[in-house]
């Protein structure tokens, strides 16, 4: 029997031991499962199903999909990855991840352990809300960070910027393609230069300063902003970039590099880390977080991991 063949009868005679253990069932890592699985590599993928993407009633621009809710988008990906039985999901959470000579041991909250030659990481990013007082109940559906998943929704409409500085024009001119009447919230005193001002005054982008202290509306659809001074503005939505820190302290811990972005570093076209035999994939790699992108993110990390399995034991 060939080396490889002798390492599938061990791993299918003790399935404590895998070719990837992957963290976190989003599109990612449902992308790459798919990818590993038509592989034929034994698979292991953490995830409790809770998507970054949940609080919204439909996600977009995905082909083919575009509409969806997300929890549908993930059961499909799920239920087509039922043909490949060397894919199993867990929905138990990881707490460490220790390397170990040429595997990795991944710990487990329950406290159990296995063991897993390659690490694909594809966790997310947490959104950091401001402190404004309603903001969770339109999050994700008329309060939104990407126009291309939710603009359209509100084209034409009467929208509004929270946002700041250079930050906050660009944010402006985004979303100026979707609506001509909009506001820009810089939720205090405005870091515009005299140039920026006079910008958003010819594209006739009206600044307000004051602190916003909630948001009001019915069912998710954004009614008014009220201001501390009680005034209020009648908006359809919001398009804001909340702060975000990783899902994970697992990249941390293992020792991999951050980008300028404070996201995961790739130092590869296939998506590896600085940590050798450790992957990542989807929001937590890029600013641009998109299902799509994730997607293909996913796919491309899947094909170099499974290209590294094969010149291992190519020999």
């Amino acid at each position: 029997m060939s080396k490889v063949g002798e390492q599938k009868k061990m791993m299918n005679q003790n399935k404590e031991i895998y070719e990837c253990v992957i963290v976190g069932g989003g599109s990612a890592g449902l992308s790459a499962a798919l990818l590993l699985g038509r592989s034929r590599r034994q698979v292991l993928v953490c995830g409790k199903g809770n998507p970054r993407n949940a609080p919204a009633h439909e996600s977009h621009s995905f082909f083919t999909r575009d509409g969806i809710s997300p929890h549908e988008l993930l059961s499909i990906g799920r239920d087509q990855l039922k043909p490949y039985k060397s894919v199993e999901f867990q929905a138990i959470g990881v707490k460490e991840i220790n390397p170990s000579g040429n595997q990795f041991e991944v710990v487990f909250e329950d406290g159990t352990i296995k063991k897993t030659r390659k690490i694909l990481l594809a966790f997310g990013v947490m959104d950091e809300f401001p402190a404004l007082e309603n903001f969770g109940d339109f999050w994700g559906k008329s309060v939104f960070h990407c126009p291309y998943c939710h603009a359209w929704e509100v084209r034409d409409e009467p929208l509004a910027i929270v946002g700041n500085g250079e930050t906050g024009i660009e944010m402006a001119a985004l979303l100026k393609n979707w609506s001509a009447d909009l506001v820009l919230c810089t939720n205090g005193k405005a870091d515009l230069t005299t140039e920026q001002r006079t910008l958003l005054e010819n594209h006739k982008i009206l600044v307000r300063e004051e602190k916003i202290i909630r948001l009001e509306g019915d069912n998710g659809q954004l009614e008014n902003i009220v201001f501390e001074t009680n005034e209020k503005i009648a908006r359809r939505g919001i398009l804001i970039r909340p702060k975000q820190t990783l899902g994970s302290n697992l990249a941390e811990k293992l020792g991999c590099e951050l980008n300028e972005f404070n996201l995961i570093k790739t130092t590869t076209v296939f998506n590896e880390t600085s940590v050798k035999g450790v992957y990542a994939a989807g929001d937590i790699t890029s600013p641009m977080q998109v299902i799509a992108a994730a997607v293909f993110q996913g796919n491309v990390a899947a094909g170099g991991l499974n290209h590294s399995l094969i010149m291992e034991d190519f020999v």
